[in-house]
């Protein structure tokens, strides 16, 4: 009788498998340094039960935090301000294919279009606009990006 195949698929970037004690041994962190990290909201690990697992998205943005506060020298109450007025890739000055592709980005920006200042449902459809802009204009990147050269073509 022949074995089915079955076919494998990679892991998800976005799927928490790592738990506290790997995640700290592959950043080279102190699982305390997580905690920390996590306790001031920049990161926020899946919860099962009383266990934290984490991506290798959240690996990736460790990373940075962990660049921007030694190698950049910028403290933890900045980056969570900063967070505030700009995303990620913005912050880490990471290049527009990088960060066109990247699974990682964290986005905690307050909406900068005009609304009612203390209303909710106005903040929350300012910021999905912008979500929308930010995602075409990502999109029209990629796609310039994979566009071939048409000057090669033409000869």
């Amino acid at each position: 009788m022949a074995r089915k195949k079955t076919s494998v698929e990679p892991i998800k970037n976005d799927l928490p498998v790592y738990p506290i004690s790997v995640a700290s041994r592959l950043l080279n962190v102190h699982p305390r340094t997580l905690r920390i990290y996590e306790e001031e909201g920049l990161i926020k690990p899946e919860r099962r039960g009383d266990r934290r697992l984490y991506s290798q998205n959240d690996i990736t943005w460790i990373g940075c935090l962990r660049s921007l506060i030694h190698d950049e020298g910028i403290s933890i109450p900045g980056i969570k301000k900063l967070l505030q007025f700009a995303s990620c890739h913005e912050i880490t000055g990471c290049p527009q294919e990088t960060w066109c592709t990247c699974d990682a980005v964290v986005d905690r920006v307050m909406p900068r279009s005009l609304r009612l200042a203390g209303d909710k449902a106005a903040e929350l459809e300012a910021r999905t606009q912008e979500r929308l802009d930010r995602e075409k204009r990502q999109q029209e990147a990629a796609a310039k990006a994979t566009e071939p050269d048409v000057q090669r073509k033409v000869r």
